[in-house]
Parts: structure tokens; sequence; C-alpha cells
């Protein structure tokens, strides 16, 4: 899909090519569901994919590897995932930028290897993704975008249960990653494909993701139509948007606003990418007010974050070798004592023995 204003891809697609899926957009947004879909109709997952848990029963399908470099990068220029002015994508002195460059290709090849149609999906990307384009370039790749709409509400809710944030923040940086999903994809292909109708009705949004790439999708078949069928249900949609942006103040505002124009995109109804712009300016004045409170707060928030799972990961590690090493005393002496009956045993018989020796003796 192109938008007014907005440049149109530079070449059509072209199936020879090797080819990246990028699935763009905030956490909790339903990246996960796209990728769900577009992985069943044939891009392929990275070697390492961060599992399921009690937020997300089916998988985040998330290169958990890469989704950890990613953080580092973001905390490296003073910024984090749930930093609320992550977009523009923190820069760094070239030297640095460059080192960074180099461990994500190396990355990348080490995940996806010669895959045809590499899939990526985390949201850090969103924020990064002119890091990112550089490691397609290094690899001669090209890229299709798919940006799933949901209302910011619900990514509110979703954020509330699962992270404790404030509606306000989470509107915030909804706002921040559907900003960077649209400017840094602009001269790509790119879908926009609304969540609730994709639960709805898959095969339409299917439809359009390959009307707007100007190509089909890699393995979108009867087997796998019937897996997505599986796959896709209401039951994914466990937050609804409640409430009125309006009254979250100027938060709420920006977020109405980039929600419009997000809407109107995945109905097909053309937006100037000048009137997103609009937003970005507005946001990005809020940004140099009060920016320098809030990015190194959520960077330090993000560190601290990490040190406390290491922490766990190490305490649960020692309280795991504490177990086995209880169970090997156990086991030993176990052994110990079966070594004590067998000697005692034993030690019988030869104490008879001894007595009937010596009463053959006597007599």
């Amino acid at each position: 899909m192109t938008t007014t204003d907005t440049p149109s891809p530079s070449k059509p697609a072209d199936s020879s090519r090797r080819t990246a899926y990028l699935v763009l957009g905030m956490h909790r947004s339903g990246t996960s569901a796209v990728t769900q879909l577009l992985s069943l109709a044939g891009a392929q997952l990275p070697k390492n994919v961060m599992p399921a848990d009690e937020h997300n029963a089916q998988g985040y399908f998330e290169p958990w590897r890469i989704a950890t470099f990613n953080d580092e990068r973001l905390r490296a220029a003073g910024s984090a995932w749930d930093d609320a002015f992550a977009y523009p994508c923190p820069e760094l002195p070239e030297a640095e930028a460059d080192e960074w460059l180099r461990r994500a290709t190396v990355l990348f090849r080490e995940e996806f290897a010669a895959r045809r149609y590499p899939l990526i999906k985390d949201p850090r990307v969103t924020v990064l993704l002119p890091l990112w384009r550089r490691v397609f370039e290094a690899f001669d790749l090209d890229a299709r975008c798919v940006i799933p709409v949901r209302h910011p509400l619900a990514v509110a809710g979703s954020l509330a249960r699962r992270d404790g944030f404030s509606p306000q923040k989470s509107v915030l940086l909804w706002s921040a990653y559907m900003l960077a999903a649209e400017a840094y994809s602009r001269d790509l292909p790119r879908a926009f494909v609304d969540y609730d109708a994709m639960l709805a009705d898959w095969r339409g949004q299917a439809a359009r993701i390959e009307r707007d790439h100007d190509a089909p999708l890699p393995k979108l078949g009867k087997a796998a139509a019937r897996s997505i069928d599986a796959a896709l249900t209401s039951e994914l949609r466990h937050n609804r948007a409640d409430g009125d942006l309006a009254a979250l103040g100027w938060t709420g505002e920006i977020a109405a606003a980039v929600y419009a124009w997000f809407v109107a995109a995945a109905r097909d109804e053309p937006q100037p990418a000048s009137a997103l712009d609009d937003v970005a300016q507005r946001f990005s004045e809020r940004r140099g007010e009060i920016g320098a409170l809030v990015s190194p707060a959520a960077r330090d928030l993000d560190a601290a974050r990490v040190e406390l799972l290491s922490a766990r990961q190490s305490l649960a590690w020692e309280h795991r070798e504490l177990e086995l090493l209880r169970q090997e005393l156990e086991q030993t002496l176990a052994r110990m004592a079966s070594v004590q009956r067998d000697w005692w045993a034993q030690k019988g018989v030869m104490d008879e023995a001894g007595w009937a020796l010596d009463a053959i003796l006597a007599g």
C-alpha cells in the first residue's frame, strides 16, 4: 500500500531474490499473531525462538538472541525497549555504530543462515530499523513489512496486566513505536493489518498483504490454511479498547492522531504522510521537553531488570546444583547402607561358619 506523499517502493517485488519479512510495531499489538500467520504461510523463523509463557501461550516467535542484542544496543545509547522516547533511533558515535553493525551482521547470519525468507519479529527492531536495514543491505536482502494496527488502549490494557505500566506511558510508547514503523518503512513494500479484522478473517488480511507486497506469501496453500485456522482464533483477543484516549491528556491526543492515521491506512483510505509528520513533530517537542528525564530512567530500570533476571537465574542454577548434590548424597548414603548390610550379612555367615568349625574341633 502506498500513501499520499509517501515514496513508492523503488522496484516491483522480485520473486527470485532473497527477501526478509519484517513485522513492525509495538509490543502486545498483535505482532505475535501476524508472525504466526506469516510463518505458517512460508516465511522462516530464526534458529532460536523465544518460548511461550503465561503472557503469550502460543509463543512470541521472537529471536531471543536478537532481542537481547537490541536491548543492549538501546541501553548503549541511553534508551530501553520501554522508553517512550526511543524514536527517533538513538544514535551512537560512528566507531561504536560500526561495531554494533558488525555484531548485528554476525548475529543475523547465525540465526538465519541461508533461509530464503527470513522472518523477523522483535518490536525493538522497529525503533532500530535503520541499523537492521544496513544488515539487510550487507546480505543483499530485500524486505517486506507487515504492520499490525491495534487500538492503543487495548495495548495499554495488556501492558498494565503484564508490566504494570500506566495508560499514559503505554499509549505514548505505542505512539513512538508506530511512528517509527511508518517513518522507517516508507520506501519499502508494506501492509497495514487490522488486528481484530485478522482474527475475524485472516484470509482477507493475508490477501491484502500479498496485494500490498505485490508478491504471494511463500507457501500459503491448503495445509497452511488449516494450520492458520487452528492458530488464529478470537481467544487471542485478551484485551479490548476500554476508555477515552482524550482523557489521558496530551499523551492520549498524540496516540489518537497516530491511531486515526493507521486505521485509515488499514482501511485503504490514503492518508498523507505529512499528516503523520505533524504528529511526529508534536511528539518530538515533548521529547525535547522531558525526554532527558524519561530515557535515562528507562535505561537504568532496564539495566536493573537485566541484573535482577541474571541474579534469579544464577540463584535458580545454584538451587538446581544443590538439589543434584542432595540427590547424589542420598544415593551415596543408600549405597553405603547397602554395603554395610552386605558386610554384616557376610560377617554373620562367617561367624556361623567359625562356630561350626569350633564345634567340630572341640568334638
